[in-house]
């Protein structure tokens, strides 16, 4: 992508914030109606968004992939809190990733963000990204949109319906347009059908070539 070029989603009005509500569904269904909608964060620095077309389910204490698989503990806390909150963990002793918890308080689930398309704030993406060479490397997976966003611990626990970390509803991505596959990187449950993808989106991150796709169908 050039730098004067604009993803489709970068003309369309700003909608409303998602409520609580919308996550308070189950995992999956929240997972996949997540995509297209807007992750926004207003830092000191200025703001970044962009629109949702990665996304991961994890689905609780009997799923062995979920931080929640290991109990309630200092770290898993904002898994077991109330829907529409931001769960922000850190991996590999280097990066960020941020998750919206689901389900009911108490019931600890959350869907991880892996990818995002820019829309606004790029310049800054790029200034935070500084060893990217491509703008369709700034934010095709959980840890590089977080540290695009300048999302990080100070996030964990917020709630998605205000500054500084929001999620705006999109436009709607038809079920023909989303691809399903197992989740990336992961060791339990790797067979699990839980990645939803918007089909043939430059911002997408690569997923093994051996992985089993299927279109999304409801």
């Amino acid at each position: 992508m050039t730098a004067g070029a604009a993803h489709p989603a970068r003309r369309s009005r700003r909608r409303a914030v998602l409520p609580a509500r919308f996550y308070a569904r189950d995992t999956e269904r929240v997972a996949r109606e997540l995509l297209g909608a807007v992750l926004e964060c207003h830092t000191p620095e200025g703001v970044a968004a962009g629109r949702i077309v990665e996304t991961e389910a994890y689905l609780g204490e009997h799923d062995a992939a979920c931080h929640a698989a290991a109990g309630r503990t200092g770290r898993t806390e904002p898994l077991y809190g109330p829907p529409g909150t931001a769960y922000v963990y850190f991996i590999y002793g280097m990066h960020w990733c941020v998750n919206a918890v689901t389900r009911a308080r108490g019931l600890p689930s959350a869907v991880l963000i892996r990818a995002v398309a820019p829309i606004d704030g790029i310049a800054l993406m790029r200034a935070r990204r500084g060893a990217s060479r491509r703008d369709a490397d700034l934010t095709n997976g959980p840890a590089k949109l977080c540290q695009a966003f300048g999302i990080d611990v100070r996030h964990n626990g917020l709630p998605l319906q205000q500054p500084p970390l929001l999620i705006r509803a999109g436009a709607p991505v038809p079920d023909r347009d989303v691809l399903v596959t197992p989740r990336i990187g992961i060791r339990r449950a790797a067979d699990w059908p839980l990645r939803f993808t918007v089909a043939g989106d430059p911002f997408v991150s690569r997923a093994p070539a051996h992985f089993p796709v299927r279109r999304y169908s409801r």
